[in-house]
């Protein structure tokens, strides 16, 4: 019987630039499952790459074995489970930030400050461990446009992803409006002072995580794996710097769904540029900083690797 159709290779989804750790490359590595036994085996080799052989040293018994460092490349992801991802990303994060505002209003502060801040941090980092290795967990029309100016995000998606976005946070909103009805104001970030004040922490805030961001999802030095606490962690610091002036929000989306539902934008083109213009500035900071890459084959090896050795 002829096997040939079995090795046939299906032609895969166009993957976009990924970068290591979140967002916009996988946290964990993975294999897909082919049906098949050889055409399995025969992904599987290809695969698996060498980057570097060199001695390991001499073992007790006088032999010299080799080390070679092999990285499992993670299969592409299609443009639809992306957009999937981001958009149940971005509704999970705006739910629990604004239920969490929500709540604060109704009990009479209950939450404080210190809860409205973690709340919002434990979100970002549930939803970047969760969904980073599917669509890099952007969740934030600012950061999506930051990485597509540093060109570590493809221009053609960025419409997709931050109406992923836009979408999430109005369904969202008018979910929690339903729930809470009539109490809704509670999840709208408006300034307490004048709009100058807001629009410079919402600038420097966003700045901030970004600067970030950028280094735990750009550079292969930085610790990938831990990007989902150093983006949450930067979240809540950011929320006790600015919340009580400026309501922390470093996302447009996570102030336009809940304006819309409760109709109330004061204040709203603050919400929509400071974030967007911190995270080109903070993108292009760490972009400035960062250091050289060694013999020019840091950006060769595979955006996540499992170091094997033998």
């Amino acid at each position: 019987m002829d096997h040939q159709g079995d090795q046939d290779q299906v032609p895969s989804a166009p993957s976009t630039p990924v970068t290591p750790g979140t967002p916009g490359a996988p946290l964990f590595g993975g294999f897909r499952p082919d049906k098949g036994g050889n055409a399995s085996r025969k992904s599987l080799l290809k695969s698996f790459k060498c980057f570097s052989v060199e001695d390991w040293g001499a073992m007790e018994d006088g032999t010299v074995l080799p080390k070679v460092s092999c990285a499992l490349s993670p299969p592409p992801v299609s443009l639809a489970r992306r957009v999937g991802a981001e958009f149940i990303g971005t509704l999970l994060l705006i739910f629990a930030g604004t239920a969490t505002a929500i709540v604060n209003q109704k009990t009479g502060g209950s939450e404080t400050l210190v809860g409205l801040a973690a709340s919002n941090g434990l979100a970002v980092m549930i939803v970047i461990l969760s969904t980073g290795h599917i669509s890099g967990a952007h969740l934030n029309p600012a950061i999506t446009i930051a990485f597509a100016a540093l060109r570590h995000f493809p221009w053609k998606f960025v419409p997709v992803y931050i109406g992923a976005q836009v979408v999430a946070s109005l369904c969202a909103s008018f979910l929690l409006k339903w729930i809470f009805h009539p109490i809704m104001s509670g999840g709208v970030t408006v300034p307490s002072g004048s709009h100058g004040q807001a629009f410079a922490l919402e600038f420097l805030i966003t700045f901030f995580l970004m600067f970030v961001v950028t280094g735990v999802a750009t550079d292969t030095r930085a610790v990938g794996e831990l990007a989902g606490i150093a983006v949450g962690a930067t979240v809540m610091l950011n929320i006790l710097v600015a919340g009580e002036t400026s309501g922390g929000s470093m996302n447009p989306v996570r102030t336009l769904g809940p304006a819309v539902a409760a109709n109330n934008y004061e204040a709203i083109w603050v919400y929509l540029t400071a974030p967007i213009l911190g995270a080109l500035c903070g993108a292009g900071a760490y972009s400035a900083v960062k250091l050289p890459v060694e013999n020019g084959d840091n950006h060769d090896k595979p955006a996540l690797t499992r170091s094997i050795r033998r």
